[in-house]
C-alpha cells in the first residue's frame, strides 16, 4: 500500500498531458480527412475489443485516440472508467485527475477520482473531491462520504458540521449499507448513519455522554442497526 501511494503522489507531481494541442514537434500533424480514417479505424478496434472481452486492447485504443484528439475528452473520461471498472485504481485516479486539471466540474471524473483515491488510502486527496461532488450536485452520500473521511482524518470540527448538515438534509428514502459481522450488507437510513458517526465522533473526543445520545437516536431510527448497537455499548 505504501508504495501504491508513494507511485501515485509522484505521478500526481507531474504535469497533466490531457486537452494539451499538438505543439510537439515530435508529434506529426495529420490532415482532417487522415485522422477521422484513423479515428474511425481505432473506435471499431475498441468496440471489437469490449465485445470479445479484452480491455487492454479496448485502453491501447483509447490512448492512440486521446493522443490524436487531445481535445476530446470523452476519450479521457472512458478510459478512466475503464481502469476504475478494473478495479486498477492508481491509473483510473490519475486519468480523472488529469480531465478534472481541464474541467474540474466534470461530475464523472470527481466521482472516479474521490472514489479510487479513498480505495488506496489517499484520504486527505479524495476528500476535497466528495466535497466538490456534494457542492456540484447536493448528492447527500458524497455528503457521507466527506464527514467520514473528515472523521478518518481527525478533522472533528469539519465532520460534525457535516453530519449536522446531513441530518437537516436527508430524507426517509435515503438510504446507505454498511457490511455486518455476518458479511452480509444492512441497509440504514442515512440519518441513522450520520447520528451513528456524529456518536464516534464524539467518542473519538472522550465525550461518552453525547456519544451515547447520538448512537440511541441512531438505533430509534432503525432499531436493527447493528453497528450502532456495537457502538452504543463502547459509550457505556
Amino acid at each position: 500500500m505504501k508504495r501504491v501511494l508513494f507511485m501515485l503522489l509522484l505521478a500526481l507531481s507531474a504535469s497533466p498531458i490531457i486537452a494539451q494541442t499538438e505543439t510537439n514537434d515530435s508529434i506529426p500533424r495529420l490532415d482532417q480527412k487522415t485522422r477521422r480514417v484513423l479515428n474511425s479505424q481505432d473506435q471499431a478496434a475498441f468496440q471489437l475489443s469490449q465485445r470479445y472481452a479484452d480491455p487492454l486492447v479496448g485502453r491501447v485504443k483509447l490512448y492512440e485516440l486521446m493522443v490524436r484528439n487531445p481535445e476530446d475528452m470523452r476519450y479521457p473520461e472512458l478510459l478512466a472508467s475503464k481502469y476504475f471498472e478494473s478495479n486498477q485504481y492508481t491509473s483510473a485516479a490519475l486519468v480523472a485527475m488529469d480531465i478534472l486539471s481541464v474541467n474540474d466540474k466534470s461530475v464523472g471524473a470527481l466521482e472516479i477520482a474521490a472514489f479510487s483515491l479513498e480505495q488506496v488510502g489517499a484520504l486527505d486527496r479524495a476528500l476535497p473531491h466528495f466535497e466538490s461532488l456534494y457542492l456540484l450536485t447536493g448528492d447527500n452520500f458524497s455528503l457521507y462520504k466527506s464527514a467520514f473521511i473528515q472523521y478518518s482524518l481527525k478533522r472533528y470540527e469539519e465532520a460534525l458540521n457535516s453530519v449536522n448538515m446531513l441530518v437537516k438534509n436527508v430524507t426517509a428514502e435515503d438510504k446507505i449499507g454498511f457490511n455486518t459481522e455476518a458479511g452480509v450488507t444492512q441497509e440504514v437510513s442515512m440519518k441513522a448513519a450520520a447520528l451513528n458517526l456524529k456518536g464516534m465522533i464524539y467518542l473519538d473526543q472522550g465525550s461518552k455522554p453525547e456519544a451515547k445520545t447520538a448512537f440511541e437516536e441512531a438505533i430509534q431510527l432503525d432499531p436493527n442497526y447493528e453497528l450502532a448497537k456495537e457502538n452504543l455499548k463502547k459509550a457505556q
